[in-house]
């Protein structure tokens, strides 16, 4: 096994060979979308390995977030394609600067150069990290979790046997190969070889990398998200939103944890909720949301009763915070106090209410009447994401194409001294 050293000094020498054209970049791509399903019986062999060694300790939902099939094998092929068709970020002009004594100051966009990104769980991660951070130009290092270790490890072999198909070095794409702890310090302290750490996955991991890591870091992703039911709100919509938001995929970061409703119309509003998220499921033979809910709501359906920490507490799971609030103040109120910054939305027909919760969220996705769940690279129309940035600095939401690059000052002139 190789040293993650090793690794990292071979990453950083190939990326001068990513200085291709555009055109060998799209090439490249490209051809590792087409490796992805030429080699997919490999990686779903490696992806039943890694699915039954972590029955013994991961639950259904969980589960469900490392399992790979042919379908989700051919969306992370068409998500390769996807981030192909887009605009090249690269040499960008950003802004164009004619001073009076005739030289030219062009901002220019221009790669970070080698980007990390530590995560959990997923498997569709890797092929999404190499394939944006290739497209922008950009050398990347993969250290996924050791749940996912076969999966990711046979995703590397195809993206590599694409790289070299197009004729670039497959050391384009670093794969850490130890999943120590060891391992993802060393990168947290990877001065010169590493020029961003992107962390993807629970809130544990994205604090140790913050904490301790001495290169920069984007803080990404814990969604404890909110949805607010305003007193205007159109019940129906509001019901199927809710559902999606909480019921699709509750394993990922931009599923519905908490739930606030207008106190003018809780009384008929929690029945339905309670109606559609536990009865009808349990009818129809599906996990029943467990709803956990503050002393107001508890009043009007039965649940669990919320406990101090379940209103700052990602779920990941079959699970609710359930509040009753005065008006839309006082859910903005809460969302300030518990939210992790991911996404917010509000369902209203109040128009007055919609244009105060959006300016007043300070969230990096806020939505009037549309499910959380479309804080995505894809949905967005970046192709695929590194990760959902939570902080104010470089880059916010989905990290796609444009927030793997930085920018430089090109001047031209012709002689001009000061």
């Amino acid at each position: 096994m190789r040293t993650t050293r090793e690794i990292l000094l071979e990453t950083k020498k190939a990326l001068p060979a990513l200085a291709a054209s555009k055109e060998k970049k799209n090439a490249a791509l490209e051809a590792i979308a087409n490796r992805l399903l030429a080699e997919k019986d490999e990686i779903l062999k490696a992806n039943a390995e890694d699915v039954e060694a972590a029955r013994e300790h991961l639950g259904d939902v969980m589960i469900d977030r490392l399992t790979l099939t042919e379908k989700r094998i051919g969306d992370m092929a068409k998500g390769v394609l996807d981030v192909a068709a887009l605009p090249d970020p690269e040499g960008r002009v950003l802004k164009r600067i004619e001073r009076p004594n005739g030289i030219v100051i062009e901002k220019t966009s221009v790669p970070l150069g080698v980007v990390a990104i530590i995560y959990e769980s997923r498997p569709n991660v890797t092929s999404d990290a190499a394939v944006l951070a290739l497209k922008s130009g950009n050398a990347v290092i993969l250290r996924g979790g050791r749940e996912a270790f076969r999966s990711n490890e046979a995703i590397v072999k195809a993206i590599k046997h694409g790289l070299a198909d197009a004729g670039l070095p497959e050391e384009l794409v670093g794969f850490i190969e130890d999943t120590d702890h060891r391992s993802a310090d060393e990168i947290m302290k990877a001065v010169g070889l590493v020029d961003l750490l992107i962390p993807r996955g629970g809130a544990g991991l994205i604090r140790r990398c913050v904490e301790n890591a001495i290169i920069p870091c984007v803080q990404t992703g814990t969604g404890i998200c909110h949805i607010f039911v305003d007193e205007s709100a159109d019940q129906e919509k509001a019901l199927r939103i809710i559902e999606n938001a909480k019921t699709s995929r509750p394993s990922v970061c931009n599923a519905e944890e908490v739930l606030l409703v207008h106190e003018a119309i809780a009384g008929e509003f929690l029945p339905k909720i309670k109606a559609l998220l536990v009865d009808e499921r349990e009818a129809k033979g599906l996990q029943p949301v467990e709803l956990r809910l503050d002393e107001k709501a508890a009043d009007i359906i039965p649940g669990t009763l919320a406990g101090p920490l379940d209103f700052d507490t990602e779920f990941l799971d079959y699970i609710l915070a359930v509040a009753v609030v005065k008006d839309a103040d006082a859910a903005i109120s809460h969302i300030a106090e518990h939210s992790t910054g991911h996404s917010e939305a509000i369902i209203t027909e109040d128009a007055g209410n919609a244009e105060k919760f959006t300016s007043q969220v300070d969230s990096a996705a806020v939505y009037v009447n549309v499910s959380t769940r479309f804080t995505d690279g894809g949905e967005f129309g970046l192709g695929c994401e590194m990760g959902i940035s939570t902080q104010k600095m470089h880059a916010r939401g989905p990290m796609g194409l444009e927030e793997l690059n930085t920018y430089k000052y090109v001047i031209r002139g012709d002689g001009q001294i000061r």
